[in-house]
């Protein structure tokens, strides 16, 4: 008869001192969170985040934000969520490889997004050219993730926030790509991000240079001739069966598109042991301080050659999908939406519910604004399309 062996989070924090690299991030010398907490008997600190991630209001709103499609085109491509879970799926099948702490890359990748505002990259665009016109800090995405975790999910009758651990409050605001931007907070200035954390960084870039191809070629917005010329492109497709293109053109599709994938994939573990041995990191700490002095240095990386095919694959995108003209007037439909619902809340504040805007206090101008910007980061696609008719249609039920 077989036994049945049920592990305790002492048993699990003593399985990743054997089996994860000297590099990793081990639950047990996690710096711990804001607010002291006892802790749980079956599951670690990096789990324990990762379900009060999935669990938050934020997280199931992505559900209806767009990345580069927004809704009116059609529910059929990728939302923030689905980005979302290919990105901690891909993030873990490197943490994985790579010996890392995989519940701690979950954790940061399920909530890398929280904060973006409806509409993909144009909304917030939008939000940010609205704040910086009126001389404010702007919108930031990563910042905005930081702040929902930390202070409005409230779950809690201790604390605000989540209460999340240090590491992934790190991993969230140090979170950077060409479409993600580093906003520190004083605390944790000081302090390097893990491998962890870098791991999501390359694999959120992966990600969408590799998806966002996907729902360009179903969108129309990209064609084979488009592709043609690209040498990365047609590296993945020597691999992929000839006889495919003729007769199952959507099956040819996927399988470039999933050999775009592994071809990344193979190259970054390939770049990342080298770079690793070039390293001697004895302990997290050791990732930490040196991601803090070379900020810049990136050890999950791929070789020069990949990063220029990488690079080429992108260009063409930036060209031909994200400048299409269809992406183009989806773009300024959405800013023009999130401007118009702004200065309708601007002119006249009590329009916004009352948990939102509290009456009886007094607003600066500048708190105003955030409070009006936050909100509107808030929505998904449907609710501000929902809103704006509800404050321009005059016969729209309020």
């Amino acid at each position: 008869m077989a036994h049945c062996i049920i592990h305790t989070r002492k048993d699990i924090e003593l399985i990743e001192k054997k089996i994860l690299a000297d590099y990793a991030m081990k639950s047990h010398e996690s710096s711990g969170r804001l607010f002291d907490e006892a802790k749980h008997e079956r599951r670690t600190c990096y789990q324990r985040d990762r379900d009060r991630i999935v669990h938050c209001q934020a997280f199931r709103k992505l559900e209806y934000k767009t990345q580069v499609f927004v809704i009116f085109e059609g529910d059929y491509y990728r939302t923030r969520l689905t980005h979302t879970i290919e990105v901690a799926q891909i993030a873990r099948t490197i943490g994985r490889t790579l010996r890392l702490n995989e519940d701690l890359v979950e954790a940061i990748a399920l909530a890398h997004d929280l904060g973006h505002p409806p509409f993909g990259h144009a909304g917030e665009k939008a939000l940010d050219r609205i704040m910086r016109a009126e001389d404010y800090d702007g919108f930031n995405h990563n910042y905005r993730s930081f702040e929902i975790v930390s202070q409005e999910e409230r779950r809690y009758p201790r604390f605000d926030g989540l209460n999340l651990t240090e590491e992934v409050l790190v991993g969230i605001l140090k979170h950077e790509t060409d479409f993600d931007v580093v906003k520190m907070v004083s605390r944790y200035k000081k302090i390097g991000p893990t491998l962890e954390a870098r791991v999501v960084d390359v694999a959120d870039s992966l990600a969408y240079l590799s998806h966002d191809i996907d729902d360009g070629i179903a969108s129309g917005c990209i064609v084979e001739k488009d592709l043609m010329v690209n040498k990365f492109w047609q590296k993945a497709q020597r691999n992929v069966d000839a006889k495919l293109l003729a007769n199952d053109p959507q099956m040819f599709r996927y399988q470039v598109v999933r050999n775009i994938i592994d071809l990344q994939m193979t190259d970054l573990i390939r770049q990342t042991e080298k770079n690793l041995k070039k390293h001697d990191f004895y302990s997290a700490q050791d990732v930490k301080s040196f991601h803090l002095e070379n900020p810049k240095k990136n050890i999950i990386a791929y070789s020069s050659q990949m990063k220029k095919e990488r690079d080429s694959l992108q260009a063409l995108l930036y060209e031909k999908l994200y400048h299409h003209y269809r992406v183009e007037r989806m773009t300024e439909k959405a800013r023009r939406i999130l401007e118009e619902i702004f200065k309708v809340y601007q002119r006249n504040p009590r329009q916004l519910p009352y948990d939102i805007f509290q009456r009886g206090k007094k607003f600066s101008r500048k708190v105003k604004f955030r409070i009006i910007c936050n909100y509107i980061a808030s929505m998904t696609d449907r609710f501000a399309l929902d809103e704006h008719k509800k404050l321009f249609n005059p016969y729209q039920k309020v």
